[in-house]
């Protein structure tokens, strides 16, 4: 008897050095532990964990972060960064930061532009998971399809499609360093918008690590959350995995152009044109309009100048007679344009010269990092001369001021508001997107920000309403913030319907079944539907 209770003793006295040793143990060291005990596939933590206190822990932060202003000393940095080699460590990452309560941000590509992806602004410490590792693609030309893994890049996707066929492509992001993994969570729209839709439009099936730490499918984890997480925004409902992609039809030879012009060359008038063409000219044509300042050829003054760069799916001669006939006030010449193959018409549009090998689309890589502010509107009526003189004195006082007006039409009119989360769709003219450079140093930004915030308050009349949307790739905390203690659906995710409209009911239904305990969340998570009396809905 006295054996059994000395036995007994000894248990305990073991599970109580346990339980106080493995408290002790730095955060960093108990997540490895529980990786381990976790995962299928042995976790090689010398390549795949990074700290502090390791000589190469900055480079992983900064490797994939597109924003400078994000890595600024004031900001929050992560306890320590993972990143897994296989699907089954990111499975183990869930379990085991569920297990430890850290908080964890997820990153494929970095161009979040609130640096939501690796910076945390309510909830501290936190670790970042990056999937920088995880870039498998394979292609099926046969069946039209490819898996992609969500680490690789945009531009990667693009160039092993054009690998195995010259007559395939994918509709998303002119920028090609973006992680396709979280791209296709808001979306992902391109220079094919017109012709195919988003890049969520074109996706057949997906896996996922849910917040309990399992790998669903479509069929695994249902309609409803493949419905949300093709375009109700990253971070909400699951880890990324894979993507299943269809592929579209492209021909072997497309035609791109740009042209530009200043105020002194008409460019208000031609813009005030280009609103009602743009939107309802044949679908085959992608022509959006950059806005920026620059010094006049004529007087050397500061003036305003509009770039109207086209991607149309065939021909220069066909193209000209269309131009010829819908807008012949941007007077485009076949000098102006540039027959080429789709690869190529991708690294145009990226903004490589000329005679860039498609290759450098493996490097995985933006041209250049940038700090910015940004804010986005839906037009869905044409803007008056009047309004855009306003609109161009405003632009004048800025140093280094941008405005990107993305075409809408042809099919997006077709597809419902509510086929997926992204509800911009029927009677859209185009998007904009209004962009200020930042200083890379806290000083002046503010001076930055009140600028921006005025340029969006004074096209306010000329902006969709009720609610004004935004979308939620270009990410915007000014449309406000997550409040998880507050009781009431809508002054806790009010930002979500300028988003998502009517489909942010349903997101955060399905949050509400799939993530009951909020594990994935961050400042613009889609939150929970935690109110009784749904009268409040009404709105």
């Amino acid at each position: 008897m006295e054996s059994q209770r000395l036995l007994l003793f000894l248990v305990n006295l073991e599970f109580m050095f346990f339980i106080v040793s493995s408290a002790s143990f730095p955060t960093e060291e108990r997540f490895i532990h529980c990786l381990e005990a976790n995962s299928e596939k042995p976790v090689p933590s010398s390549k795949s964990f990074y700290t502090p206190k390791n000589a190469s822990y900055a480079s992983v932060l900064e490797s994939t972060a597109q924003i400078p202003k994000c890595l600024l000393p004031s900001m929050p940095k992560p306890e320590f960064i993972f990143t897994p080699f296989e699907d089954s460590h990111v499975q183990a990452a869930v379990i085991c930061a569920k297990k430890l309560k850290i908080h964890m941000r997820i990153r494929s590509g970095g161009h979040d532009y609130e640096c939501l992806s690796y910076v945390s602004f309510i909830e501290k410490p936190f670790m970042v998971l990056d999937l920088s590792k995880l870039r498998a693609i394979r292609v099926d030309i046969a069946g039209n399809t490819a898996w992609i893994q969500a680490g690789a890049t945009i531009g990667e996707v693009y160039y092993r499609i054009s690998e195995k066929s010259p007559v395939h492509g994918f509709p998303a992001s002119i920028w090609t360093s973006l992680g396709i993994g979280g791209h296709i969570t808001g979306g992902a729209y391109g220079t094919m918008l017109r012709k195919y839709g988003l890049g969520a439009d074109n996706v057949i099936d997906a896996r996922i690590v849910d917040a309990n730490g399992k790998v669903l499918d479509r069929a695994a984890m249902g309609e409803d959350l493949f419905w949300a997480i093709r375009g109700g925004g990253g971070g909400s409902f699951g880890i990324i995995l894979w993507w299943k992609i269809k592929l579209v039809q492209v021909p072997s030879i497309v035609t791109v152009f740009t042209v530009n012009k200043t105020l002194e060359q008409n460019a208000n008038k031609i813009l005030h044109k280009w609103q009602q063409v743009a939107p309802n000219i044949d679908e085959n044509l992608f022509l959006r309009v950059q806005i920026r300042t620059t010094n006049s050829s004529v007087s050397g003054k500061r003036t305003v100048s509009a770039s109207f760069n086209a991607l149309f799916l065939g021909g220069t001669s066909k193209l000209l007679k269309l131009m010829t006939k819908s807008f012949p006030e941007l007077g485009l010449t076949k000098k102006d344009s540039l027959e080429t193959s789709w690869i190529k018409s991708v690294l145009y549009h990226a903004g490589y010269p000329n005679n860039t090998s498609p290759e450098i689309l493996l490097q995985g890589k933006s041209i250049a990092k940038l700090s910015f502010k940004s804010k986005s509107d839906f037009a869905r009526q044409v803007i008056p001369e009047t309004a855009l003189n306003s609109l161009w004195e405003l632009f004048l006082q800025e140093d280094m001021p941008a405005m990107l007006w993305t075409p809408y039409g042809g099919i997006m009119n077709k597809i419902s508001e509510s086929a997926t989360p992204f509800p911009h769709r029927k009677g859209t003219l185009f998007m904009i997107q209004y962009f200020t450079a930042l200083p890379n140093e806290e000083k002046n930004i503010e001076k930055h920000m009140k600028w921006i915030r005025k340029v969006y308050d004074t096209m306010a009349p000329y902006a969709s309403s009720f609610p004004r949307e935004a979308y939620v790739n270009y990410r915007d905390l000014d449309l406000g913030m997550n409040r998880f203690n507050e009781t009431s659906f809508l002054r806790s995710g009010a930002w979500g319907f300028k988003y998502f409209k009517d489909n942010f009911i349903r997101l955060a239904k399905v949050k509400s079944k799939v993530d009951p305990g909020n594990f994935f969340r961050h400042e613009q998570s889609i939150p929970q539907l935690p109110i009784k009396d749904k009268t409040e809905l009404n709105y």
